[in-house]
């Protein structure tokens, strides 16, 4: 792959409400992924562990660029497989219908004969920006029960986060069936800088906010 700097930061926090943090990440460039995991203590926690458990392993084994596509697919259904596996388990265990589930968003360099570009990755709610003179975008799509109902007009996009089905999320890694995830390909140059989050961050603060913090941290860190 050719060479490419990359400058980035990572963080999480339980927050004021539970007692569990459900959210994971990894950040092993060029390689980088947020998952929110949902099913409470035990479950959800497990659950997004599991994903960046499985892409840390593809980071150490490395993975061909020019078949980034493929590798991503590849670990997301390892991700389903062993989450899955873990809820039937606990199931057995204390005999109870136990549920465990997690979003997914990823961004990892690839490469074509042109150039390095991003490839994104979403599964689930949890977001994925880029930030770009000073303008920023939301690339992925929500893959919930309110992006359908702004889609089809019945609210607008302001009301998602304090809409009551707010947490309902329409794909996912775990569960009976396998979930498809969107893939989006971007030139280097039009995704300068890339945002990665949950809706801890979404649901608490807006678009413009948003944009307002990463404008105003230079470093990537802060």
């Amino acid at each position: 792959m050719s060479r490419v700097e990359l400058h980035y930061g990572a963080a999480t926090d339980v927050g004021q409400v539970r007692d569990v943090n459900e959210d994971s990440y990894l950040a092993a460039p060029p390689l980088f992924v947020v998952a929110d995991g949902m099913g409470g203590h035990e479950g959800g926690d497990v659950a997004s562990r599991i994903v960046v458990e499985e892409f840390a392993r593809l980071a150490e084994e490395g993975y061909d660029p020019r078949r980034g596509p493929e590798a991503v697919a590849d670990t997301l259904t390892a991700c389903h497989d062993r989450i899955t596996e873990y809820a039937e388990e606990q199931s057995r265990r204390t005999g109870r219908d136990f549920q465990a589930g997690t979003t997914a968003a990823v961004a990892l360099l690839v490469e074509d004969d042109e150039a390095p570009k991003w490839l994104l990755v979403n599964l689930g709610d949890s977001r994925i920006y880029r930030f770009v003179d000073g303008e920023l975008e939301q690339v992925s799509v929500d893959h919930s029960l309110v992006q359908e109902l702004v889609e089809d007009g019945s609210i607008t996009r302001e009301e998602m986060g304090t809409h009551p089905a707010r947490h309902v999320v329409t794909r996912a890694l775990g569960g009976p069936d396998r979930s498809d995830a969107d893939y989006f390909l971007l030139p280097l140059p039009r995704a300068e800088r890339i945002l990665l989050c949950s809706d801890g961050i979404t649901e608490m603060i807006d678009d413009e906010a948003v944009a307002t913090i990463v404008g105003e941290a230079v470093d990537p860190r802060d």
